[in-house]
């Protein structure tokens, strides 16, 4: 089967204690997920990697790449299938170091075309632009418009992640304008009918883009 030429990358509420296991549970059996990214903060290494063994194990059964935020050690000591860096959380060189060559490793870049350019000549696996739209899920200090994404596939073939405020009412204006995956987190955890819901609703989006 032939994949769509964009795909669903799902990112962690803060707080992945309690129920979280089974909403991602649900989220994965109901529709194609790519990738999934651990994102805890103001937790030790220790508690973290309590926190991200069962959602690891659910990942893996349902071959989801699982992804660490931030933490290069915590990465390497879950043996993640690789790490997401934002512009202060260190170098993809490094991360590449640290991880080895299978590693899948992604790097913030904002609205920045010169921060994407760097990250590409550093190693990494693909670049994120965003936030696209208004989020509650973190601050949001920079704002990138679809035109990057449109721009970024024109020169380099490296895969792109649009981030931010996304959800399958707005989604098709960064599919269409190139972007591989769609990072997207409070659409999906927050969504009144579910996280199995809200992923089948992004599955339909995505479907309906032509396949490579």
């Amino acid at each position: 089967m032939t994949a769509p030429s964009c795909q669903l990358y799902l990112v962690s509420p803060l707080d992945v204690g309690d129920d979280f296991p089974a909403h991602l549970e649900e989220a994965l059996a109901a529709a194609p997920v790519a990738a999934f990214q651990f994102r805890v903060k103001n937790v030790d290494q220790h508690a973290a990697a309590r926190l991200a063994a069962p959602l690891q194990e659910i990942c893996t059964a349902h071959g989801v790449a699982f992804i660490v935020n931030d933490d290069m050690a915590l990465a390497k000591r879950l043996h993640a299938d690789g790490v997401h860096l934002g512009q202060g959380d260190g170098d993809p060189r490094e991360a590449r170091r640290l991880l080895g060559p299978n590693a899948q490793i992604g790097v913030t870049c904002h609205a920045s075309r010169h921060f994407a350019m760097e990250a590409g000549e550093a190693g990494a696996d693909y670049v994120a632009f965003g936030a696209f739209f208004p989020t509650t899920t973190k601050a949001v200090e920079h704002r990138a418009e679809p035109e990057i994404l449109t721009w970024w596939q024109g020169l380099f073939e490296l895969p792109c992640v649009a981030i931010g405020g996304i959800t399958p009412e707005n989604a098709r204006t960064l599919v269409d304008a190139g972007a591989d995956f769609l990072a997207v987190s409070g659409a999906v955890w927050a969504n009144r009918d579910g996280p199995a819901a809200a992923a089948r609703a992004f599955a339909a989006v995505l479907d309906a883009q032509p396949a490579d």
